[in-house]
C-alpha cells in the first residue's frame, strides 16, 4: 500500500536533515546546545501548538497503537467521543505539522505516524 504524506512542516527553520528525514518536525540542535534563530522557534511552535490539545495528544497516541500503526478516521470517532468532523480536523493539524501521513482509500482516510517525527520532536527538547 502507497502512502502519500500530505503537506509537512517544512520552510524556514524546518531541516529535513536535522535526523528525522524528508518533511521531519525537527528544525535545530537541541535547545540547550544554543538559542533558537527566530524563524526556528516559530517552526517548532507550530508543531508544538499542534500536540499542545488533548485530543491530539490522544489521536497520535491512538494511531500508534492501532493495528498496523495506521488507522482509519472511522476507527477514532467512538473512542475519541468526538464526531467525524472534528476528529478529521484534528488529523488535519497533526497531518500539517508534519506528524501524521494521510492514506486515502476509497471514501476513507487513513492515518500513521511520520517515521521519526516523534523522535526528531524528543530530539529538539532533549537536554542531553
Amino acid at each position: 500500500m502507497a502512502r502519500v504524506a500530505q503537506p509537512v512542516a517544512q520552510g524556514p527553520g524546518v531541516d529535513p536533515s536535522a535526523g528525522g528525514g524528508a518533511g521531519s518536525v525537527a528544525c535545530c540542535a537541541p535547545l540547550v546546545r544554543e538559542p533558537l534563530r527566530a524563524e526556528d522557534a516559530a517552526a517548532l511552535a507550530r508543531t508544538l501548538k499542534a500536540i499542545a490539545d488533548p485530543a491530539r495528544l490522544r489521536l497520535l497516541s491512538m494511531v500508534a497503537a492501532h493495528e498496523g500503526g495506521e488507522a482509519c478516521v472511522c476507527d477514532l470517532t467512538e473512542p475519541l467521543g468526538l464526531s467525524q468532523p472534528t476528529v478529521s480536523h484534528h488529523l488535519k493539524v497533526l497531518v500539517q505539522a508534519g506528524l501524521l501521513m494521510r492514506d486515502k482509500r476509497g471514501v476513507w482516510a487513513y492515518y500513521a505516524l511520520v517515521p521519526g517525527a516523534l523522535d526528531a520532536l524528543a530530539g529538539v527538547l532533549t537536554t542531553g
